[in-house]
């Protein structure tokens, strides 16, 4: 995962009157916190974290915070939880986790299919979502956004599991590696298809 560069600032104002002024100026109240430090209250520009929101392929996001003020300088972080109005969707505040670039972090990735099964285009087959998001350990260079799974050669009754999931091997999953991720239901044509096997069986074994 490529990291993103975002300027912030570090803010010591923390009641909430001086929040909602903070905002009206256009900055997006957060907190920086992890690698055993003491929070770090700061503020980014919106219009910029909502732009690089837009421009990423999931909610997993790496940034480069410069922030200004306090003498920290830059910091390798994980954009950990935003805060949205809940009518306007617009965020509130955002929260930081920092990272060690040569430590390995543990984060929920997103799956996706790609492409059409085979149970589904040949065999009248429904493809079957089950897992959504998977735990993976791997250093944060090489956190992926999103992992997409090539679902064509998947055929009718099959499953394709946690374990089964091609992924490089600096990347480690965590969980039961027997967990169904897709499957495609038996399908009209391939219903069929055992019906007249199993009667020609019968019949060739009377």
């Amino acid at each position: 995962m490529e990291a993103v560069a975002l300027n912030a600032q570090s803010r010591s104002e923390l009641r909430r009157t001086r929040v909602k002024k903070i905002r009206a100026t256009g900055l997006l109240p957060g907190v920086l916190y992890g690698c055993q430090q003491d929070p770090k209250p700061l503020s980014v520009c919106a219009k910029d974290f909502e732009r690089m929101v837009k421009h990423s392929a999931s909610e997993n996001l790496l940034v480069k915070l410069s922030v200004q003020g306090d003498g920290s300088g830059e910091h390798l972080a994980l954009v950990q939880d935003v805060q949205r109005h809940p009518l306007s969707g617009l965020p509130l505040h955002v929260d930081f986790r920092e990272v060690v670039e040569d430590q390995p972090v543990i984060l929920p990735i997103p799956i996706e299919p790609r492409g059409e099964a085979y149970g589904v285009k040949n065999e009248g087959g429904n493809l079957e979502h089950v897992l959504f998001n998977v735990k993976v350990k791997a250093l944060p260079k090489d956190l992926p956004e999103v992992i997409h799974v090539d679902v064509t050669e998947l055929r009718s009754g099959q499953t394709l599991h946690l374990g089964d999931l091609p992924l490089p091997e600096n990347i480690e999953v965590i969980g039961e590696k027997a967990i169904p991720a897709f499957s495609v239901s038996i399908g009209r044509t391939a219903r069929s298809e055992a019906t007249k096997e199993e009667a020609a069986a019968a019949e060739a074994g009377a």
